[in-house]
């Protein structure tokens, strides 16, 4: 098969244990030259090593790879794994690709999660617009991924939005140091309270009748 039109271009087959990159090959090769394929992956052809790198060395360094898409867990029936889609191209504007987190993106229906039609044009209008948006979308350029072992995960590139509450690190040590005080007040308390008692224990042991 390592001859076959399909992978020959990538140099390496992909595992038949792990054979998702095979058929985004199988895919590419068919794709017309003006054409957009869309394929639904589960996460571990964005990261595996082995062939798998391989086969996104070629594609990156080809510049097929358009966009990544994370979509939101729990999507599809038999699976509750989230899922991506790796969009492919053949001829691009540009020698970078799209990251999108769309991870968040969902409503609750019944027991599944689901893309709703709002949801899906955010997606797609940001896959139009092909521009950063914080803590949702990033365009990397194609040498960085490179330079990032060709890792393709979306968490990779955006950053996650911090939604902690913010301390007050001042007001933080403020109460800490009045804590301390405050138990050293009580040990304080407590060893005179142990030794009255100590005392009065002597005391009476000490009395003669």
């Amino acid at each position: 098969m390592i001859n076959d039109p399909r992978f020959a271009p990538a140099g390496v087959l992909a595992p038949k244990s792990k054979a998702d990159l095979a058929f985004t090959l199988h895919i590419l090769s068919w794709l017309a030259v003006n054409g957009t394929a869309a394929i639904v992956e589960f996460p571990g052809v964005l990261y595996r090593g082995g062939a798998g790198a391989k086969i996104r060395k070629y594609l990156i360094d080809n510049n097929h790879v358009d966009a990544v898409i994370q979509l939101p867990p729990d999507l599809f029936f038999g699976t509750t794994i989230a899922t991506c889609i790796i969009v492919l191209k053949k001829s691009k504007h540009d020698n970078a690709t799209l990251f999108i987190d769309g991870s968040k993106e969902f409503t609750r229906v019944g027991n599944k999660n689901k893309l709703t039609e709002v949801h899906q044009q955010k997606i797609l209008d940001v896959f139009t617009a092909r521009e950063k948006i914080d803590h949702f979308a990033r365009l990397v350029e194609n040498s960085a991924i490179a330079e990032n072992g060709y890792n393709i995960a979306v968490s990779s590139y955006v950053e996650q939005e911090d939604t902690r509450e913010a301390v007050d690190v001042k007001q933080l040590n403020a109460e800490i140091a009045r804590i301390v005080a405050r138990q050293a007040e009580l040990r304080t308390a407590i060893d005179a309270i142990v030794a009255d008692l100590e005392g009065g224990a002597d005391m009476r042991g000490n009395t003669t009748v």
